[in-house]
């Protein structure tokens, strides 16, 4: 049987090619063994992304970042010392994919026309998967980049679609998560210029606040790029049913993840084994039953996936190995009850209807 065609509305690839210095054109072994003996980031030798696996698992679009965040004195997080450090770094990813892009590794879609044409190439079973270039939709993970509101004029002629206001922590837009507080009046500022540009507001990472103040003053596109819900793993990180409820209203949809402590709250980060834990894959469906339950149907969820999101699989389901294993949802789904027509919802057309809002 055919795999079906898969979207996964949230992979950090530059953040990994430039600051990780993985070369994600080589297989998923290459990269893995190439770190074996390196120890600065937790995830080394761990790694679940790579292109060729994006192939292989017919992961042919992608919603991919930019994501560089600002930091201020006495504050924990990693980041740049000013927002002009901070873009600079951004740039820098997107020479990256502009290199993919060359290499013909990956295409930028930024419009309808362009998203068909990509729809039409991975449908086209006479040309071998292995050889289609993987499409992305350019998003930033955390405005602090943008040094003032015209930056973003810039972003949106490079092809930046989609935009989320924060990310971990203080933010020059809003705050994000593990903050409390509001979005900051440069926040509404970069919105109010976002709906003009018809971009898409990604509400991961924002406040509670943040959230209802967002979702009250954007009129433009909504989506949640990667989120689980509150209900089943009680942090902050994740939505409200009344979080998911606003969504639904909006025809929003969430993209569930699956980094291990946003589907169990046992589980912590550096310490637990998620196979100990048993968690696995299929957790996530009972993230996705919740809101379906909400929803009253399978419209509003999908795979948001976040496996490259500063972990690997010493922090991921213990029955994924790469990101290609998320065709496993095909048969877990279906065991679960879900119809094929659910599953095709939550593998590509809930992020294909939000697309053809956002990509004119």
């Amino acid at each position: 049987m055919k795999k079906p065609l898969i979207i996964d509305a949230h992979l950090d690839l530059a953040m990994n090619a430039i600051e990780w210095n993985r070369d994600l054109t080589r297989p998923l072994a290459e990269i893995r063994l190439q770190e074996m003996h390196l120890k600065d980031k937790a995830d080394r030798g761990r790694g679940t992304v790579c292109l060729p696996e994006l192939r292989k698992g017919r992961v042919g679009l992608v919603i991919a970042t930019q994501l560089s965040r600002c930091t201020s004195f006495g504050m924990s997080l990693s980041g740049w010392n000013s927002p002009q450090q901070a873009w600079a770094m951004t740039q820098a990813q997107l020479a990256w994919y502009r290199e993919m892009e060359a290499l013909g590794e990956m295409v930028q879609i930024t419009s309808a026309n362009g998203l068909d044409q990509h729809l039409a190439l991975w449908n086209d079973d006479a040309i071998a998967d292995d050889t289609k270039p993987i499409g992305y939709v350019l998003s930033l993970e955390g405005a602090d980049s943008l040094v003032n509101i015209s930056y973003l004029e810039r972003a949106y002629g490079y092809g930046l679609r989609a935009l989320g206001l924060s990310h971990f922590g203080p933010g020059r837009y809003a705050p994000g998560t593990k903050m409390e507080g509001p979005v900051s009046q440069a926040g509404f500022d970069l919105m109010k210029e976002m709906d003009a540009l018809n971009m898409v507001l990604d509400v991961t990472h924002l406040t509670d606040e943040g959230f209802d103040q967002a979702l009250n003053f954007f009129k433009g596109p909504v989506w949640a790029s990667h989120h689980n819900v509150r209900k089943i793993a009680p942090t902050q990180r994740q939505l409200t049913d009344d979080n998911i409820k606003a969504l639904i209203e909006r025809d929003a949809v969430i993209g569930g993840m699956l980094d291990c402590w946003a589907m169990d709250i046992r589980f912590i980060d550096a310490l637990s084994d998620p196979w100990q834990l048993n968690i696995r894959m299929e957790n996530l469906v009972d993230h996705w039953d919740h809101i379906c339950q909400l929803a009253g149907n399978s419209m509003h969820i999908a795979i948001g996936s976040d496996l490259d999101g500063n972990f690997g699989t010493e922090q991921s389901p213990w029955d994924l190995n790469s990101i290609a294993d998320l065709q496993k949802y095909q048969d877990i789904l279906s065991k679960r009850g879900y119809s094929e027509a659910d599953i095709h919802n939550i593998f590509h057309n809930n992020w294909l209807r939000l697309f053809r809002k956002a990509l004119v």
